[in-house]
């Protein structure tokens, strides 16, 4: 029987370290690289990427289906000429090759070793979820990754961090100790969501442990600086948090921070399958892609073209890392985002995008106008001094025509004055009509689930 290798083995954990480095060896070296240069190593990583995916019976298929054959795809030039393939394909392998479907490769590596499998899942609050399979070496690669952004925002050794992502089978709070324990070095509170510790004792073991870091989704983060004050606890004073790195929406930076008494706030963007895809840094110019790592096209969601930057599209991913498990090549994550113009003011050689703003398949289409949920979020608090940042909207159909109402929670007063002026302010940057409801703060949690989930729902389509 062939050795089989242990996880840091397989890991490659020393190359790693040169490969995806971190902190201000990630500075040294990034800074100034050149666009010839960080191409020449995208290209030499696809090459094996991509003869590691013809391996796969997943690929095979999908791409024998469009008559696409090993040699037809030489470089990173010829990645549009593949499709791509998002969540319910995945889903589709799934259950035609249960439990873990045809799309890992952990018996096709030429040397016949079988590789290990690191199991994790979506949190399958739309469904069933989705197995998420890790190899040792794409795990580590993801881990530096996020620890790279984690420094850059300015996380320290010294930090002690509290972390609401899920635990369970669900990845988030798994990925996120492994990296900030590390690679970061900090001090990490594992709390989880509402559901695994309640919010008032995550309140007291910021308090208790004086957290100064939170990491997690944005509308949970928000909410327990509300459960604090109600616990007669001041953020920034009596739990000294200075830095929070969240997955937000557009709507939430500002209202978070404000919420955490002036606390910096740094986005970052991935999913499950991905890890970490981009992040904000100090420049606050957008998002850098780690294009050492990834490389992240942004496609028109109906035609499937690449769109020139300022437009927005779906991106779509390829991990060039991962070679060990399950390659990810044209991945689509429905997620909409667009690309930032210009050089980075860091000089750093990678693309900026805006992050997340929306999904293209939440889209509704008001009057032949495209309207995301995390973009009316966004305008409302953007016009609304005393808005908490919660919000929601609703979709009805009254006879032939949709019609959108959004909801805001507010705190003080909820004139009529107050409703008439972001009705207007939507119809004036939308171009299109949507109803504004007022809401006393607290009021829309049963509908958003904002304690139940790791992401609030934003959007209830009750046409059906």
């Amino acid at each position: 029987m062939t050795d089989q290798p242990d996880y840091f083995t397989a890991a490659e954990s020393s190359a790693l370290r040169h490969a995806y480095p971190v902190g201000e060896a990630f500075r040294r070296a990034c800074s100034g690289l050149s666009r010839d240069a960080l191409r020449a190593r995208q290209e030499r990583d696809f090459a094996r990427l991509i003869g590691f995916a013809w391996r796969i019976p997943f690929y095979q298929r999908l791409w024998g289906a469009k008559g696409i054959e090993p040699g037809d795809i030489r470089s990173l030039e010829d990645l549009p000429k593949l499709p791509s393939y998002d969540k319910a394909d995945i889903m589709a392998a799934v259950a035609a090759h249960p439990p873990f479907g045809d799309h890992h490769g952990r018996d096709r590596h030429a040397d016949g070793v079988l590789r290990q499998i690191i199991l994790h899942t979506t949190s399958g609050t739309t469904g069933r979820p989705q197995p998420l399979l890790f190899g040792p070496k794409s795990r580590e690669v993801q881990n530096r990754l996020l620890a790279r952004f984690y420094l850059m925002a300015g996380m320290t050794r010294a930090d002690v961090v509290h972390s609401v992502y899920g635990h369970g089978t669900v990845n988030g709070g798994h990925y996120v100790r492994e990296a900030v324990q590390h690679w970061v070095g900090a001090t990490l509170i594992s709390a989880g969501t509402g559901v695994e510790t309640r919010s008032t004792q995550q309140v007291f073991l910021m308090r208790e442990y004086r957290a100064t870091a939170i990491i997690g989704f944005a509308d949970y983060i928000r909410r327990l600086a509300e459960v604090a004050r109600e616990e007669g606890q001041e953020p920034g004073r009596d739990i000294p948090v200075r830095l929070i790195c969240a997955h937000l929406g557009s709507e939430t930076q500002a209202s978070l921070g404000a919420a955490w008494s002036g606390a910096q706030v740094f986005d970052w963007y991935g999913v499950g399958d991905t890890g970490l895809i981009a992040g904000e840094l100090p420049d606050r110019t957008g998002m850098h892609v780690m294009e050492d790592a990834h490389v992240l096209e942004i496609a028109d969601p109906d035609t499937g073209a690449l769109v020139a930057p300022g437009h927005l599209g779906d991106m779509i991913c390829t991990c060039l890392f991962k070679d060990d498990i399950f390659p990810i090549i044209r991945f689509n994550t429905h997620d909409v985002t667009e690309e930032v113009a210009g050089e980075s003011p860091l000089g750093l050689p990678f693309r900026r995008i805006r992050g997340f703003l929306g999904r293209s398949d939440n889209m509704v289409k008001l009057r032949g106008i495209n309207v995301f949920p995390t973009g009316i979020g966004a305008l409302l608090v953007e016009h609304c001094a005393g808005a908490t940042g919660e919000f929601l909207c609703r979709v009805r159909r009254d006879g032939a025509r949709d019609e959108m109402t959004a909801h805001l929670e507010v705190h003080g007063d909820r004139d009529e004055t107050l409703r008439h002026r972001l009705e207007a302010a939507l119809k004036a940057r939308l171009g299109v009509e949507i109803s504004v409801v007022l809401d006393a703060p607290g009021t829309l949690a049963p509908l958003t689930q904002v304690e139940l989930r790791q992401k609030a729902i934003r959007l209830l389509d009750e046409r059906r």
